[in-house]
């Protein structure tokens, strides 16, 4: 596996046209939103929640080393909001992250539903995109969330791996599920999230993804 060194944050407007251009990369055919408004109004959702896999940053990473367990969801997003006033004060011209992923999920009651995981062409096979549905997984937690669901072409077999090596199981069939070529989709879920075994095997593979990263990457959820 090539590394690079990524993390990733929260989602913001001014991400937006990044993330479009993403969307359309990887969903070309089924673009999750189509317009800048859809995807504003969609961040902004309270039961909708968003996050971006960045590279090229100057935030400085070494600052938020600290374990992700032992600090609060509010305080990191309260250091990260710190850390982008900070920089833009002392210099407006400042690189611009470069978003090489991104993902996003609903929350329900005590459900998660994943509705896209994607990863620029050029930065696959590199871990981001196990990162992300991690993130996502971590997310999923701290909503009290039970269960996580997601569709998934019958086709990607490989996406479809990597959601069963993080405990999801095909549990039916969405027939022509896609408009653009009536494929159908997989229906794949977990189990209850917070039973021990599940949060067990979890960390056992957060660890050993954590291991093959080349370098830390911030998880911001």
């Amino acid at each position: 596996m090539q590394k690079i060194a990524y993390f990733i944050r929260p989602m913001q407007d001014e991400d937006i046209p990044q993330v479009s251009e993403l969307d359309n990369e990887s969903f070309p055919c089924e673009r999750l939103f189509r317009s800048y408004s859809s995807y504003k109004q969609e961040i902004h959702n309270s039961l909708a929640h968003y996050i971006v896999a960045c590279i090229k940053s100057e935030v400085n990473l070494k600052s938020w080393q600290e374990d992700p367990i032992k600090i609060s969801w509010c305080r990191r997003l309260s250091h990260y909001r710190q850390l982008m006033l900070t920089r833009k004060k002392q210099n407006h011209t400042h690189a611009r992250e470069y978003i090489v992923g991104f993902a996003g999920l609903w929350a329900m009651l005590n459900e998660v539903h994943i509705i896209a995981i994607a990863v620029r062409n050029d930065y696959r096979q590199m871990g981001i995109g196990e990162g992300l549905l991690i993130s996502t997984i971590e997310m999923a937690n701290q909503l009290d969330a039970h269960v996580i669901t997601l569709e998934v072409r019958v086709s990607n077999k490989i996406a479809q791996a990597l959601y069963k090596k993080y405990g999801f199981q095909i549990v039916g069939t969405h027939s022509k599920y896609y408009s653009n070529n009536d494929e159908d989709a997989t229906l794949m879920s977990t189990n209850d999230i917070t039973s021990a075994p599940f949060q067990s095997c979890f960390q056992q593979l957060k660890d050993a993804h954590k291991q093959k990263c080349a370098a830390p990457f911030v998880r911001m959820v």
